[in-house]
């Protein structure tokens, strides 16, 4: 029984079973030479022989150990045999021997290999031991079933599968050579595969239109007097955004039907830093004050371009997985009550920003204003409503259209009411101006009217924005990878993409956009996934963007009233509303808390306020756990470690007196 657990037994087993496998195979016929021929090529330089154990209590002298040519032959190189590593003998035991079988006998090549085996020697052959002056890693050495991954070149170092140039300039031959094409081929790409994808490109550019009409119009506080009339170049730069976005998307990322549009949560940050300038500059320049306005804006997508970009080229995408989800939950219910308040001042047609007085309340609900901003938040929560229990991709267009055709019918019914009465009235938006083009935010750009100090002190601001934008991307790929059922997704490239998109949006004068979840699914659910749809809808929206100020003029406040109120009630339900009772207390306490600050008082203290919060529930909550996990005794806790018998013996009787703590999480002054 000694010999069975003791090292030399344990060896003597593994021998064994290794020669079973071996047996029978050409591995073992070709390792297996004759004794005489191996002691004769064998030199006392050459090998050291590993000599026997100690004898055994019962006075038997233990056959010499041998590792397994299994794995020796795994761990050979391909170009030598297994002959240069070890030289296996299959000979006769010592007839001394109490054991029976026939194990190999093992010279090893290796000149560290102990001359005497103990209790202490390894098991496998020094060979397959990492080098003990060198650190291990798991990286170390070939793997036995590893196999070569091809490495990506220069021109497809973002990861994605671009063909290789030689067959481009394959690809444009053919193209350039009319006897060679394929007419069968060449009508399906080019009337076929666009003709099928029109529906989703159609249901794609209406939702980029009610994008547009609804937080791309709101872009400027059309509040105050000097940007009053700057609603049809919100829409301009909101289109140019998703243009930008769509055509970087398209052509990079791996949701090949992929939808960018503008980021919605920038507009209360971009109207927080709006009113910082406007206290630093005044209104007495209004070209001033728009030019620094609007470069701000275009800044703040640079910046959060290269963050994008500095992200993912340095593979940190998961890093902001670390930040606390709490904080953008808070930011998404603030944007959500921020929405539900520019629903109200929009819709009501009110001189400056919503404020929470007596005079604002009063106005409110006067007999003239009442209507203007009541019935959009009916309709809101009438298609919520309607949503809950009917939900459609379809729903939200045809809701909103329907809206407009019976606006439209009403009006025209009634032979008092005229266009402008509607304008004058608050009913409809003002028309632009005439002669103006749909490029007219570009003349807003007089750099040498900046005032950069102001713009110096909206960098907190615009910094907030970086943070809140970069939580988006972790959040919205992996569950459009998930619907879409996408999984080659890298978040890493994702960031890369959006770096691209946003620097070049900002380079040409426009703002911050992002990979949209919602939209994307319905575009891709509706036959738009490939990239051809994504070109088209980029083609459809430049052309949407060169008849945009006309639309505006004939574009019901009613609608865009509906579509703000239904942004933000949605918006503070998923933060608020969705997450009550799944969350801890103190978490769901943070995400109220935040909410509010954001959505009543300021963005930029209200993301401050949460980390802070965060901060401080992680503490409280880390507190509460002790570090040990676990106590046992050396009774139970017994070691592994393969001993003499006598050694066991003692241990097991003395176990009884060791202690063994099992600690866990992280251990500081603070949970010791």
């Amino acid at each position: 029984m000694a010999l069975m657990y003791s090292s030399a037994g344990v060896r003597e087993q593994t021998a064994e079973l290794s020669s079973s496998f071996l047996s029978d195979s050409e591995m073992s016929q070709h390792f297996s030479p004759n004794k005489q021929g191996l002691d004769a090529s064998r030199r006392p330089d050459d090998t050291i022989e590993e000599r026997s154990e100690p004898v055994t209590p019962n006075g038997t002298e233990v056959p010499p150990p041998a590792t397994s040519e299994l794995s020796e032959a795994f761990n050979a190189p391909r170009s030598s045999s297994l002959h240069d590593h070890a030289q296996i003998h299959i000979g006769a035991f010592d007839q001394k021997s109490d054991s029976k079988s026939r194990i190999p006998d093992l010279v090893v090549t290796d000149d560290d290999e102990p001359t005497m085996a103990t209790e202490a020697s390894p098991l496998l052959p020094r060979a397959r031991l990492p080098p003990p002056s060198r650190k291990q890693t798991f990286d170390d050495g070939p793997h036995a079933e590893e196999q070569a991954s091809a490495q990506q070149g220069t021109w497809n170092r973002f990861g994605h599968q671009y063909p290789s140039i030689a067959l481009l300039g394959s690809r444009l031959h053919s193209a350039l050579n009319p006897k060679g094409w394929d007419m069968h081929k060449l009508g399906r790409q080019v009337f076929l595969e666009p003709v099928m994808v029109l529906p989703s490109v159609f249901l794609g550019v209406l939702l980029n239109l009610l994008d547009a009409l609804s937080y791309g119009i709101i872009l400027f506080p059309l509040g105050e007097s000097v940007f009053s009339d700057m609603g049809p170049d919100g829409v301009s730069m909101f289109y140019v955004s998703c243009i930008i976005a769509q055509l970087t998307y398209s052509s990079g990322s791996i949701f090949r039907g992929g939808v960018g549009s503008e980021m919605i949560e920038v507009v209360p940050f971009f109207h927080k830093m709006t009113y910082l300038i406007m206290e630093r500059m005044g209104t007495e320049n209004p070209a001033a004050l728009r030019a620094t306005v609007i470069t701000s804006y275009a800044m703040s997508s640079i910046i959060t371009g290269i963050v994008f970009f500095i992200l993912g080229s340095a593979k940190l995408g998961t890093l902001v997985n670390f930040f606390p989800h709490s904080i953008l939950t808070g930011c998404i219910g603030g944007v959500g009550i921020f929405l539900f308040l520019t629903g109200i001042e929009v819709s009501a047609r009110l001189d400056g920003n919503f404020e929470f007085t007596l005079e604002v309340a009063r106005k409110l609900f006067s007999p003239e204003t009442a209507p203007l901003w009541i019935p959009p938040l009916v309709l809101a929560v009438l298609l919520l409503t309607v949503k809950h229990f009917y939900d459609r991709a379809w729903l939200v267009p045809a809701y909103y259209i329907a809206i407009t055709v019976i606006f439209y019918i009403v009006t025209t019914a009634i032979p008092s009411i005229s266009m402008d009465n509607l304008r004058n009235l608050g009913w409809v938006f003002e028309a632009p101006a005439a002669g103006v083009p749909f490029y007219n935010f570009y003349s807003n750009y007089k750099f040498n009217l900046v005032d950069w100090s102001a713009i110096w002190m909206t960098i907190p601001s615009q910094l907030a924005l970086t943070f809140f934008g970069i939580l988006h991307v972790p959040i919205n790929v992996p569950n459009l990878a998930i619907v879409v059922q996408e999984d080659n997704v890298s978040i890493n490239r994702e960031l890369i993409m959006h770096g691209i998109s946003n620097t070049l949006s900002g380079c040409v004068g426009s703002i911050q956009n992002y990979l949209v979840f919602v939209n994307s699914v319905l575009f891709i659910e509706n036959g738009g996934n490939n990239r051809l749809a994504g070109y088209m809808l980029a083609a459809a929206t430049t052309g949407l963007w060169v008849a945009g100020p006309v639309v505006i003029g004939f574009v019901p406040v009613m609608v865009v009233g509906t579509l703000i109120y239904q942004l933000g009630i949605e918006l503070a339900q998923e933060a608020i509303v969705s997450t009550y009772g799944k969350l801890h207390k103190l978490e769901y306490f943070t995400i109220v808390v935040i909410a509010l600050v954001m959505g009543i008082y300021d963005f930029v203290v209200g993301i401050g306020f949460g980390i802070g919060l965060a901060c401080l529930v992680y503490v409280v909550q880390t507190s509460r756990k002790t570090a040990i996990r676990a106590e046992f005794t050396g009774a139970v806790a017994e070691s592994t470690v393969r001993r003499h018998p006598r050694q066991r013996n003692y241990l097991h009787m003395a176990g009884k007196q060791v202690r063994v703590v099992k600690l866990g999480g992280y251990l500081f002054f603070g949970s010791i």
